[in-house]
């Protein structure tokens, strides 16, 4: 299955190089005359720079017009308390942040609410999929490749795992990884509870406890932690529950209506989730396009050095992709790369 790829070339007009892309792979072959068409990107976070520039976006949105698509922005809400927590906050940081080319729908309601759970297969067993995402009758998938603290990094299979699915599936997909706490190591402090924005720790005769059905595993609590006493148990779950997930998302479609296209630009160390997504990782690789998310996140990382990644996050990058390419979602995992000139 063939990836096709426009080096990021400041030389050349990339926006101009896109159009080669795209007609190369056939990006929006995914659409018929009058498809409500979901663009599922990330907005960024309010103060992360790093997120896909809007003229791009501008671009495909005009492409879906052509192709007789009717097409939204769409993302769903964040569990995590921050500017894109709920609706109303989410649209604001999106217009803040450029994406004003066409209505920016929340895909599951104004806080989390409108969501179909479907079957799935892997770790999971079912997933909540964001409504307007579920009901679109095609889709085309704008991702921003970089790294990830918990599943190394973030590419089409986490766009459609974790961006296509509301607070309860990220909260699922999330609660497959474990913590402990080392009671030998903790002293009481508190340091976790004050950390934690839930305030989910418990300081119990002397000792904290953190059993909450709440808790997401984000790394907050084991960052702040003065002793070292807080740890992930069985951390590379996440990207099992990510590939999960992404089988679950793609179910809602019928097979051959929804196209990835991924930007290897700004690789940070952290997702666009943050508001300070860390140092740059790698050099800017390209623009990537494809049918399959397995095979586009694997064309990236096979261009990039992403032992890097690996490294910073202490996960495989390639599990991922692995997992989903093993529960039946369509693509290679060393795909033909085809260059656009």
């Amino acid at each position: 299955m063939t990836v096709h790829f426009v080096p990021w070339n400041t030389s050349n007009n990339l926006l101009q190089e896109t159009e080669h892309l795209y007609e190369a792979a056939g990006t929006f072959n995914c659409i018929q005359k009058g498809d409500l068409v979901a663009i599922k990107l990330h907005v960024g976070e309010l103060g992360n720079p790093y997120y896909v520039q809007p003229f791009f976006v501008h671009e495909i949105v005009r492409k879906v017009k052509e192709a007789g698509g009717k097409p939204f922005l769409t993302d769903s809400n964040t569990y995590y308390h921050a500017q894109r927590n709920n609706a109303y906050d989410h649209a604001i940081t999106a217009l803040t942040n450029g994406f004003n080319m066409a209505p920016f729908i929340v895909a599951d309601g104004l806080k989390s609410e409108n969501y179909r759970k479907v079957k799935t297969k892997g770790i999971l067993g079912e997933i909540e999929v964001s409504g307007a995402i579920a009901e679109a009758d095609a889709m085309i998938v704008i991702s921003h490749n970089k790294g990830h603290e918990l599943s190394g990094f973030g590419g089409a299979i986490k766009n459609l795992g974790m961006g296509c699915t509301p607070s309860a599936g990220k909260l699922r997909q999330h609660r497959t990884v474990g913590l402990e706490i080392d009671a030998a190591k903790c002293t009481g402090c508190g340091t976790c509870k004050e950390t934690c924005e839930m305030h989910l720790p418990e300081i119990i005769e002397g000792k904290a406890r953190n059993t909450s059905p709440l808790c997401m595993r984000c790394p907050m609590c084991i960052e702040a932690c003065p002793m070292e006493a807080i740890k992930f148990v069985n951390k590379e779950n996440l990207s099992r529950a990510l590939a999960s997930a992404a089988y679950g998302v793609l179910s809602t479609f019928k097979e051959g209506k929804v196209s990835y296209v991924s930007f290897a630009k700004d690789i940070a160390r952290y997702c666009d989730c943050l508001p300070n997504p860390g140092e740059i990782m790698m050099k800017d690789i390209g623009i990537f396009a494809s049918n399959s998310p397995v095979s586009i996140d694997a064309a990236f990382l096979s261009m990039a050095d992403y032992k890097i990644l690996n490294d910073a996050s202490h996960v495989d990058c390639m599990l991922q992709v692995k997992e989903a390419k093993g529960l039946g979602i369509q693509g290679e995992l060393k795909p033909q790369i085809t260059t656009i000139r």
